[in-house]
């Protein structure tokens, strides 16, 4: 069963209880205690015996006629003294029984009743009380009916609402799995709910909104790809007419030279970020990838920083040998592990650590330096395209801030889970689950 049956199934069994309750209080405020009535009806053949038998003899006949009953009666009938009586009774029974009214007691299955409140009946009888026990009095069959007929109320509530509520479920499930389906990128997904269903508008609604967001989301990966594409002829032209400045004008001349290499660093530059929008172009499209088994321990033991001057950076890698096999692309996760190593050379003031262990069923990669790390509000803004944070060490550190966005990609496409926290170190630590 559905959790939304269950709630509305509490919630009517608690408004059912409380109904009851309330029933009950006011019942009792109003009329006198239900239970106490229905005792009361339950006793009604002892109350009819004294009432018009006993109480309808002579007064030489009164006691007699007493003694008769409790010789063929069930329950016991005894004389006890008013005073005792009414030491026993609580305050709100008092005033009856001394009104000559029948009082109930549920709990002892027993009524009491004043003999007379004009002694009568014999001398001294204005003070004395019958007390008649061992009555065939039943409140747990009563109560047990009462409970039937709660069950009864609550199953003729519950099922038209489980019969409803498992239809909205399942509109709702299916916009749950439509969205999840949605959110790991297959931007076809869509609710699919019956026209009748109550949710329809809103299904409709949301796959409206989701077609659109499709739309965007093509449009802006067909612009990104055709830039990417049409930018390769002018940055090759730009090379091969670089190159033959260099032969033909600048042999012989120093500062041209100098202007050259220049030149060919900033197209360079612009070739690697041509190339890395492609790349994430490419994840962007990939709904799935090609999965073949490999070696984890020696394709991270390959896995290095950017060459630095020795005396600058030291690298550390602890790599676990039973890593064992996983199932994906080798070559893009070296590439992700790659661009995390070279983001924490960017900034790592001496030392890098790569590490890697296996924890039941999971693997987990770790990077991390000793930089001034990132802010626990840009973590998981820093995963965007272009995203750079503005501080001083981000534009020394130049970068276009695609290399973490493409290696986020990487690790979903692999169904793992990339995540920042504080380095032991004093920087940044990246911690792939895969």
């Amino acid at each position: 069963m559905n959790r939304l049956f269950w709630r509305f199934a509490a919630l009517v069994m608690l408004a059912i209880t409380l109904a009851t309750c309330v029933i009950y209080f006011t019942f009792s405020r109003l009329f006198g205690d239900p239970l106490g009535e229905i005792a009361r009806r339950q006793a009604a053949g002892q109350i009819f015996l004294l009432e018009q038998y006993i109480d309808r003899a002579p007064a030489d006949e009164w006691l007699p006629r007493l003694n008769k009953v409790r010789e063929v009666s069930e329950a016991t009938l005894e004389l006890k003294p008013l005073r005792a009586t009414l030491a026993a009774l609580p305050d709100s029974k008092r005033a009856q029984l001394l009104q000559g009214s029948v009082v109930i007691d549920v709990s002892g299955k027993s009524f009491y009743r004043r003999v007379d409140t004009t002694g009568a009946r014999y001398i001294g009888s204005d003070d004395d009380v019958i007390h008649a026990q061992h009555l065939p009095i039943d409140i747990g069959q009563a109560l047990g009916m009462e409970a039937i007929r709660f069950g009864v109320i609550a199953l003729f509530l519950l099922v038209p609402i489980g019969w409803w509520s498992r239809r909205h479920w399942r509109g709702l499930m299916a916009l749950s799995r439509m969205a999840d389906d949605f959110g790991q990128g297959n931007l076809a997904a869509r609710a699919t709910v019956r026209p009748a269903s109550s949710i329809a508008p809103l299904a409709g609604r949301i796959n409206d909104m989701a077609e659109r967001i499709a739309l965007l989301m093509e449009a802006r990966k067909n612009l990104l790809h055709s830039v990417s594409h049409e930018l390769r002829t002018p940055i090759a032209r730009l090379e091969f007419g670089l190159e033959l400045l260099r032969e033909r004008h600048a042999a012989d001349d120093p500062a041209l030279q100098k202007r050259v290499a220049a030149m060919e660093v900033d197209v360079d530059e612009l070739k690697t970020l041509v190339n890395e929008l492609l790349d994430l172009t490419q994840l962007d499209h990939a709904q799935a990838m090609a999965r073949q088994p490999f070696a984890l321990a020696p394709l991270l033991q390959a896995c290095a920083p950017p060459a630095q001057p020795p005396s600058q950076l030291h690298f550390s890698a602890s790599i676990a040998a039973d890593l064992g096999e996983l199932q994906g692309d080798a070559r893009l996760l070296a590439r992700t592990v790659d661009n995390l190593l070279g983001n924490a050379a960017k900034y790592a003031a001496s030392r890098i650590a790569l590490s890697a262990a296996r924890s039941g069923g999971a693997v987990h990669i770790t990077v991390e330096d000793d930089g001034p790390g990132i802010p626990a509000e840009s973590r998981e803004r820093v995963f965007e395209p272009f995203y750079r944070l503005a501080r001083e060490q981000d534009y020394a550190a130049s970068g276009y801030g695609l290399g973490l966005a493409i290696a986020a990609k990487a690790v979903l496409l692999h169904g793992g889970a990339i995540a920042i926290d504080d380095s032991p170190l004093g920087g940044a630590r990246f911690t792939i689950t895969l």
